[in-house]
């Protein structure tokens, strides 16, 4: 996948890291079983739905801690004819992109331990540089300063796993 470069910005994407599409087919066979279990479990009357209400049970038994208003925003999405009820495929796209979502976690966080190199929990500047020389980036120590200024929430001068992500997340390099 190309990286987007706006004028006098670079993007340093350690390469293997690629954005996750939300398809039902990206799932392992496990995956999908685990999901099916878990949607049968709660459709108990066997009419091949759940109850809204029952979804949150459903996403704990997945191994997820979904809130209140992310459960109403998901319903919001997911049940656009306004009955109630969640049917399989639904609950199937919404497992998928959450299972994604806790995967693309997982990636960035891979990139910021290939960054974080003498393993202190930080993305240090020489860390930065030493990334950025690895890739053939050739940037002043200005603009890579730049881009730890801009990461770097707490004002440390470093930047941390939250901070990366957050940074990952809203350049929408993942």
């Amino acid at each position: 996948m190309a990286t987007k470069h706006a004028p006098g910005k670079t993007s340093l994407k350690p390469s293997g890291a690629s954005r996750s599409s939300h398809k039902a087919h990206d799932l392992t066979p496990e995956q999908k079983q685990e999901i099916r279990e878990a949607f049968d479990l709660f459709d108990t009357d066997g009419s091949g739905t759940i109850d809204v209400k029952e979804l949150k049970v459903a996403m704990r038994a997945l191994g997820f801690e979904p809130k209140k208003d992310e459960i109403k925003r998901m319903i919001a999405e997911i049940d656009r004819s306004g009955s109630g009820t969640i049917d399989f495929n639904e609950f199937l796209e919404l497992m998928t992109a959450k299972m994604s979502e806790r995967d693309s976690r997982e990636e960035i966080l891979k990139a910021f331990r290939l960054f974080d190199d003498d393993e202190t929990g930080k993305i240090t500047f020489k860390n930065l540089k030493r990334v950025a020389k690895e890739l053939g980036e050739n940037l002043t120590d200005e603009e890579l300063q730049e881009m730890i200024d801009e990461a770097d929430r707490d004002g440390d001068g470093e930047i941390n796993e939250d901070e990366f992500l957050r940074i990952m997340k809203k350049t929408n390099l993942y």
